[in-house]
C-alpha cells in the first residue's frame, strides 16, 4: 500500500481519465520519455484509489516464470511461489510493468489473458487458473522515443490497452515541481528548467535523450545542499547524459548562461 500521498502535479486530464479507466478495469499503457513522471503517476493513482501497488522493473532476462511464479525447493520438498503478476491478480493489486518492452516478447505474452474479457491467469506448471480479483488492474509503461523496431510491443499487445501520453510539463509547471521536490527557490528552479529545455532541443542533434525532470530534481537537490549551481549542473545534468566533448561544451555553455 502507498501509505502517504506522493507529490504529483496534474498536467491535463490524466487523473480523471485514469480513474474512469480503472472503474471499468481497463488495462492502461503509459507512454512518454524517461523521467517525466510515469512511475510517480502510478504511485499517486494507487494512493488515490486506495489500492495496493506491485511494481516490476522489466529487463531482457526476465522470464514468464519471473512474472507468474515457479516451484521452489525448500527443507520440506517443493512449494509453489507466486510471481508478482499472480500475487496482484489474486489479491486485487495494481500491477505496474515498468519499461515493458525491455522484456522478451514471449514473456509479455503471459499478460494477454489478463487484459481481455477472460481476466484470468493460467498457471500451466501448477495446473491452476487464477480468476483475477475484481480490483485487479495491469498498467505498463514504455518510452517510445528510443525503442528500435526490435524492441516494440506487438499489435496484439498494444490493442489490449488504453493509452495515456506523458511528456515533460510546461515551463512553469515543471519549475513548480522542481522547486517542491528539492526546496530551491522558484527562480533557481526556472533556470534549471531553461537548461533542460535547451538540452531537449538537442535531442536527435547529438543527444539521444533530453534532460529529464528527474535529472533537474537531482541538480536542484545538490544546489539545496549548498553545492554551487555550476558544479551541481555539471554532476547531475551534463556529465551523465553525454561523453562527447563538443556536446558537453554546448551544455556547459547553456548552464553558464543561466548560472
Amino acid at each position: 500500500m502507498v501509505r502517504e500521498e506522493p507529490y504529483y502535479r496534474q498536467v491535463t486530464d490524466e487523473v480523471d481519465l485514469y480513474e474512469a479507466a480503472y472503474s471499468v478495469r481497463m488495462p492502461m499503457m503509459l507512454k512518454g520519455p524517461t523521467g517525466c513522471g510515469k512511475t510517480r503517476f502510478v504511485e499517486y493513482m494507487a494512493w488515490r484509489l486506495g489500492k495496493p501497488l506491485i511494481t516490476v522493473a522489466c529487463n531482457e532476462d526476465m522470464t514468464a516464470s519471473d512474472l507468474v511464479g515457479r516451484f521452489l525447493l525448500d527443507a520440506s520438498g517443493t512449494r509453489w511461489q507466486d510471481g508478482p503478476l499472480a500475487v496482484a491478480a489474486r489479491h486485487g493489486a495494481i500491477c505496474y510493468l515498468d519499461e515493458v518492452v525491455e522484456a522478451r516478447q514471449d514473456t509479455t505474452v503471459v499478460i494477454h489473458p489478463l487484459t481481455d474479457a477472460r481476466r484470468a491467469l493460467p498457471l500451466e506448471k501448477k495446473g491452476e487458473v487464477i480468476e483475477a480479483h475484481p480490483d485487479f488492474q495491469i498498467v505498463i509503461s514504455y518510452n517510445p522515443g528510443y525503442q528500435s523496431l526490435m524492441k516494440d510491443l506487438k499489435q496484439s499487445t498494444k490493442q489490449r490497452f488504453g493509452a495515456l501520453d506523458f511528456n515533460y510539463p510546461e515551463h512553469d509547471v515543471e519549475a513548480e515541481i522542481v522547486a517542491h521536490e528539492t526546496g530551491v527557490d522558484i527562480e533557481t528552479a526556472k533556470n534549471l528548467v531553461h537548461i533542460g529545455e535547451r538540452a531537449r532541443n538537442l535531442k536527435g542533434h547529438g543527444l539521444d535523450e533530453g534532460l529529464s525532470t528527474r535529472m533537474l530534481i537531482y541538480a536542484g537537490s545538490l544546489i539545496a545542499k549548498g553545492v554551487s549551481p555550476l558544479a551541481a549542473c555539471r554532476v547531475a545534468l551534463v556529465r551523465p547524459i553525454t561523453d562527447d566533448p563538443d556536446m558537453r561544451d554546448a551544455l556547459d555553455s547553456a548552464v553558464t548562461t543561466y548560472f
